[in-house]
């Protein structure tokens, strides 16, 4: 496995003297498509409020609350969770956000991992947001493009491949369109597919099976990252023996062949630097909004000999996880 060594900064002492000062214990709103305790990287959040000085249970208390992925359930979580007056507000990946921005514009939202902020209208501006909303984008579009292409290198041979995709989630419609320009660079028949929920799992795969898809592109949505659902989406793929690309490297380690995109553990060591200032009093409309610099491929060797694929020396080169 090669990643890239993270640094981290220890002048973090000018931090603490408001917290001891202040004796207050901060609420966080946080809606998530999984119970927030039970996502592996909130952990990496955690120890990195500590390294601030900022101990959970003793100057700040996360009230979560899970949708299960279901984009339906967003408004009614979103309305629990501002009935309880909470100090600041995690905006979790795309969905929740217009929600949120529609039911507060006072309480501080910080975004992490969302699609397009700018375009989408969560913001004004990338340097100086204004309003209540700042935080940590993605570039989903530019990702879904490249987890294609990565797709096309793995599976040389494939000429019609399935994009299944949500034309509800705004970077889906840019991605999608990205994505057939490559596809109609590259010669290769897309054949799109709508999956909004995870009860539409088995009719998507039976529509795919229809249109003899020889290899297949998901799009990331937040169902997808909940319970063994990846896994089970990678299994099914096998089954059919159809190379898959999806998210990062949390959907690989669950059996996809390939990911790519920006690290959820990255941005979240990135996270206290929001939290912490707007807790502190700098106004959100004055931090700029933030957009990940570094990218990662990750490739699963197990699926790719399950699949019987060669995977072509220039594609392991570019990989930073390997997963065996």
């Amino acid at each position: 496995m090669k990643r890239r060594p993270i640094v981290l900064s220890g002048l973090v002492a000018p931090l603490l003297p408001a917290r001891t000062m202040a004796q207050r214990v901060f609420r966080i709103a946080w809606p998530a498509s999984v119970p927030i305790a039970q996502w592996p990287p909130y952990a990496v959040f955690v120890d990195a409020m500590r390294e601030h000085g900022w101990v959970e249970g003793t100057h700040y208390v996360v009230d979560s609350a899970s949708y299960d992925g279901r984009a339906e359930r967003i408004p009614a979580v979103v309305s629990e969770l501002m009935a309880r007056q909470p100090d600041l507000i995690i905006g979790s990946g795309t969905p929740p956000m217009r929600p949120l921005v529609q039911a507060t514009k006072t309480i501080p939202i910080v975004m992490f991992a969302v699609g397009d902020p700018l375009g989408q209208g969560f913001v004004t501006s990338l340097a100086r947001p204004g309003g209540n909303v700042t935080g940590l984008s993605t570039l989903d579009h530019g990702i879904l493009a490249k987890q294609f292409e990565l797709l096309l290198q793995a599976a040389p041979r494939a000429r019609r491949v399935g994009v299944v995709h949500n034309p509800e989630l705004a970077p889906h419609v840019l991605g999608l369109r990205d994505v057939e320009t490559v596809a109609q660079r590259q010669g290769v028949h897309v054949r799109a597919l709508v999956m909004r929920t995870p009860g539409e799992i088995d009719a998507t795969f039976d529509a795919l099976q229809r249109e003899q898809v020889e290899a297949v592109h998901f799009m990331f949505q937040p169902f997808l990252n909940t319970g063994d659902r990846a896994a089970r989406v990678a299994a099914l793929a096998l089954q059919r023996r159809w190379p898959t690309a999806l998210g990062t490297a949390t959907q690989v380690r669950a059996g996809i062949l390939i990911g790519f995109g920006s690290s959820n553990e990255d941005l979240l060591r990135r996270l206290p630097h929001y939290v912490i200032r707007i807790l502190e009093g700098t106004p959100p409309g004055e931090m700029p909004v933030e957009q990940p610099t570094r990218f990662y491929t990750t490739l699963n060797l197990k699926t790719a000999k399950a699949l019987g694929l060669t995977l072509p020396q220039t594609l392991l080169l570019q990989a930073d996880e390997l997963i065996e």
